[in-house]
């Protein structure tokens, strides 16, 4: 009788350690399965690997500059001393807008001579009227009036003359000289105080007024890397007052001499500024690319994932199936980064977020 017993107890010991030997496999390979939730499917950014030509970066150093085109400087045009400054360094000033006053002994004098020239007119006008009067009753001859008439044009003529004088200078009130703005703009330069003298024969301007809805690069490029730099090349810009928001803009003109100084060319950037975020002056580090002939695999640089000394992609194909790949990076060109091997075209790659991702595989 016993036997049965044994034999059934054997039995169910055989299926139980069956049972848990199916249950921990089960267990394993749900452990080893990663599927990817629908959550997180919406919170990656899948990329294409593409075969493309080799993007390459020269970083230059250089500083914002106003667009010389937009640039006036500001001469007196008569000399006296300074009574008031209407504006200061930095200030938006409209055309025709008055930058300061100035006292000048020069407007003094065309004041003086202006009102000559309308008493030498009221004389010369009543001249001719006498002439003509005794040229009516036969005293004097047709020459007297010609004489007469001529001395009344000279008088307008004179008159006209300070009267554009006057509007040159735009007088102000009394003896005093208007200095306007002729041109809308920023004031990026200030050489001029209260009860300052100012003299016409000084080659310094009073002021220099910059338009700054487009302003210019100045970049130093090195020997080195002047056969990499070519008009019409696209450039980033970033500063230091924002780091995160580069700067579009491109290589207008290269000035195809070296400073003796530091041995350096310069080249000339253009950039849009309409917002105004570019001041002149402002440090800026320049980043120029340009195209090799060669070509290799390209995904963004967001993509690659670099852990224990190695570079790693995680390689999507649908949420069952995502896969740790090792690459061997050749370069990284901005948020370009070209895989060398492990990598073909057309693979698709995540790129956001993929840090989680990589981490629960790892495991």
């Amino acid at each position: 009788m016993k036997q049965p017993f044994l034999f059934i107890g054997f039995s169910l010991l055989a299926t139980i350690l069956w049972s848990g030997c199916k249950h921990s496999q089960a267990e394993d390979q749900e452990k080893t399965t990663f599927v990817l939730s629908d959550t997180m499917l919406k919170n990656i950014r899948i990329d294409t690997a593409h075969l493309q030509p080799v993007v390459n970066e020269v970083r230059l150093s250089g500083k914002v500059t106003p667009n010389g085109g937009k640039v006036l400087k500001v001469y007196p045009l008569v000399s006296g001393y300074v009574e008031d400054i209407k504006v200061q360094l930095g200030d938006y000033v409209q055309k025709g807008q008055v930058l300061a006053v100035i006292h000048s002994a020069e407007i003094a004098d065309y004041e003086k001579q202006l009102a000559q020239a309308k008493s030498d007119r009221n004389v010369a006008d009543k001249n001719l009227k006498v002439a003509q009067d005794l040229f009516d009753s036969r005293l004097n001859t047709d020459k007297d009036v010609v004489n007469a008439k001529g001395e009344v044009q000279k008088s307008d003529a004179e008159i006209n003359r300070l009267n554009d004088l006057f509007k040159i200078y735009r007088k102000g009130k009394g003896a005093t000289y208007l200095v306007t703005a002729p041109i809308s703009g920023y004031i990026i330069e200030k050489n001029i105080n209260n009860n300052m003298e100012i003299r016409t024969d000084n080659s310094s301007n009073i002021f220099t007024i910059s338009e700054l809805d487009d302003v210019w690069v100045m970049a130093n490029v090195f020997e080195t890397d002047i056969a990499r730099i070519k008009e019409g090349y696209e450039a980033d810009v970033v500063t230091v007052s924002y780091p995160d928001q580069p700067f579009r803009g491109k290589i207008d003109k290269i000035y195809n001499f070296l400073d003796p100084a530091t041995k350096t060319m310069q080249v000339r950037i253009s950039i849009d500024n309409k917002n105004m975020l570019l001041k002149p002056e402002m440090f800026a580090t320049v980043y120029v690319k340009y195209q090799d002939n060669d070509q290799k695999i390209a995904v963004p640089s967001a993509a690659v994932i670099f852990d224990n000394s190695k570079n790693y992609v995680l390689v999507f194909k649908d949420k069952f199936n995502i896969a740790v790949r090792e690459v061997e990076v050749d370069k990284t060109a901005g948020d370009i980064t070209y895989i060398s091997s492990g990598l073909a075209a057309e693979e698709k790659v995540i790129s956001k977020n993929q840090l989680l991702i990589y981490d629960a595989l790892k495991d």
